[in-house]
């Protein structure tokens, strides 16, 4: 398979690239900074911001199965809509390259997640991370009416903890508390997901 990996520096990210190329993809990684990309054979870098770079994003699908985006911003650092003006780079330029199927990482607590959510993380939600989850929640509105063959994922609270592969994947699940899952059984689950399309224009919740 080839696969373009946008956010691929990032700490999901990581084990997005890391896991693509362990099942022997041909790996194509779209980084603002190449140097933060460890290099390997199977792997090609195109520099570019997802934002302002149309060009170099349309670089970057061209040719490809399929891609998936781990992009996100911390809560002390937010360029507002960066996920609408990335997703307004990414998406047409998929579709003009004539590559549909997209998976993005989003985050539990966006769209109509929010109302499965723990009291905890929801009081997080409608604070800390309230113009975050916003902007999250426009960019998936736009590509849900694109012609693209989209899953959003959800993954609860991410922890470092290693690739288990025992994760719960549904459109809806039953959490209580602070429900956590590692980012590389994040990262195996939308590596598994590009070719089991069980969730084909549908949203889903990841968790331990």
């Amino acid at each position: 398979m080839k696969l373009a990996v946008f956010g691929a520096t990032g700490p999901t990210g990581k084990e997005l690239v890391s896991q693509a190329l362990h099942r022997r993809y041909e790996v194509t990684v779209f980084a603002r900074r190449p140097a933060a990309v460890a290099m390997h054979e199977q792997l090609r870098v195109v520099a570019g911001d997802v934002v302002r770079d149309a060009g170099a994003v349309a670089e970057a699908v061209r040719g490809q199965d399929a891609v998936v985006s781990a992009l996100g911003v911390r809560a002390s650092f937010f360029p507002r809509g960066l996920m609408q003006r990335s997703l307004a780079n990414i998406v047409p330029a998929m579709a003009a390259a004539g590559v549909r199927r997209f998976v993005l990482m989003s985050a539990f607590g966006v769209g109509d997640s929010r109302k499965d959510a723990p009291v905890g993380p929801r009081l997080m939600h409608n604070t800390l991370l309230a113009c975050i989850f916003a902007d999250k929640r426009a960019a998936e509105e736009a590509l849900k009416r694109s012609v693209l063959e989209w899953t959003i994922v959800y993954p609860v609270l991410l922890t470092n903890a290693p690739r288990s592969v025992r994760y719960r994947a549904a459109e809806r699940l039953d959490l209580h508390g602070f429900p956590s899952i590692s980012r590389a059984d994040v990262a195996d689950f939308m590596l598994r997901e590009l070719v089991e399309r069980r969730f084909v224009r549908r949203t889903v919740v990841l968790s331990e």
